[in-house]
């Protein structure tokens, strides 16, 4: 069970001209992520995705390596601890974590393979077979006014019950473009949309405001991730949920959101939060303040199927098993071949849920052509 190596593999897919999709912020003109190989010395392989550009994870590679190959993949997490009490000066918002992040996924695919156990119940126990997910569309695009409704159509046709929409070019943009996606997609459909933090506390406010009417599902990343006491003051006149927690690395991170009051749900990405590791702390802090869970995902195949065995494993409390809101889990609908082309059977949403790989670790079979087609060498 001891690691014998470990391998990141950048992996990048442009996207053609015109093409590009994304936020407020800026257009996506690609998709890029990086994939970890984790070997054990019997030769068992797992599997994991680290988040951002990955030239920067590859930078830690070499420094983690020398802590983590010759240890036993069970005991990897006080591993973990010990890089992060050594190198505090590296600070935890960083690449390093992203890395680590990806390590971890590797090492729960790897350890669920060697035990004979998916890696949901190696992190909590199975509690779901199939996980809900919302749509994640409706994106700003090169020419927004077209592109728009005719992607809120396609999930209206699709049936989504659950969908997510960009934001965040004016309260008056805000609102019309809430109120087209209410139009399309009725009344009983949950919209849910995002400002990618692009406003300061008076400009978010007035936005929620004017899209009261078209009831937001929630208001995600209204302001700067560790704007800490801005989300507070906002959570307390807002009216509508708050969600936030893409952008923040350890649970370190997200304790001041559940000690200021600052949101509703917290949405860790497991490829850049600290993996499995830090996602567990994360969940039992949203347990233990009666906060809400919904994975960001935003990458390849590896990171999907990881979400997915984390919601699996996630705890049933306060609801028991009548549950009012399910956790959903992000599908984006963007062009994205890192999730489409490298599984040989692909994780596809089905009436509005995803199957939980059964399957030992994370239950999935990398296509290896598919990866060395979208690597960088």
């Amino acid at each position: 069970m001891k690691i014998r190596s470990i391998e990141f593999i950048a992996l990048n897919v442009p996207l053609a001209d015109g093409k590009s999709y994304g936020m407020s912020k800026a257009l996506a003109t690609g998709r890029q992520s990086t994939l970890v190989v984790l070997a054990l010395e019997d030769g068992t392989t797992g599997f994991g995705e680290a988040w951002g550009p990955p030239d920067f994870n590859q930078a830690y590679l070499s420094l983690l390596s020398g802590y983590l190959v010759g240890a036993d993949v069970l005991d990897i997490e006080h591993v973990y601890d010990c890089i992060l009490a050594r190198h505090y000066h590296f600070g935890l918002q960083n690449a390093m974590m992203t890395a680590i992040s990806g390590i971890d996924i590797a090492a729960k695919d790897a350890a669920g393979k060697a035990l004979g156990v998916p890696v949901c119940r190696l992190v909590g126990g199975r509690n779901l077979d199939r996980v809900p997910i919302y749509a994640s569309g409706g994106y700003l695009t090169e020419t927004p006014q077209a592109d728009y409704a005719p992607q809120i159509e396609a999930m209206a046709e699709a049936g989504h019950r659950h969908v997510k929409i960009k934001i965040g070019l004016s309260p008056q943009s805000d609102a019309q473009r809430l109120a087209t996606a209410r139009r399309i997609l009725g009344e009983d459909v949950e919209i849910l949309v995002d400002i990618n933090t692009n406003y300061t506390f008076d400009i978010a406010r007035q936005a929620i405001d004017a899209m009261r009417p078209y009831r937001p599902g929630w208001v995600e990343e209204p302001l700067a991730p560790r704007d800490y006491d801005g989300l507070a003051r906002l959570h307390a006149v807002a009216g509508v949920p708050i969600a936030t927690g893409e952008a923040l690395f350890t649970v370190h991170d997200f304790r001041p959101i559940a000690e200021a009051g600052s949101a509703d749900v917290l949405q860790p990405d497991l490829s850049l939060c600290g993996g499995f590791w830090q996602g567990r702390k994360i969940a039992e802090l949203a347990h233990a303040n009666h906060l809400r869970i919904s994975p960001h995902v935003w990458g390849g195949a590896v990171g999907l199927a990881a979400a997915l065995h984390y919601v699996s494993a996630l705890s049933v409390y306060p609801h028991a098993h009548n549950v009012p809101k399910p956790v959903l889990l992000e599908y984006d609908l963007g062009e994205n071949p890192l999730r489409e082309d490298l599984l040989k059977t692909p994780l596809a949403p089905e009436e509005g849920t995803i199957a939980v790989p059964d399957a030992p670790g994370l239950g999935i079979e990398i296509d290896m052509d598919a990866v060395e087609r979208h690597a960088v060498r």
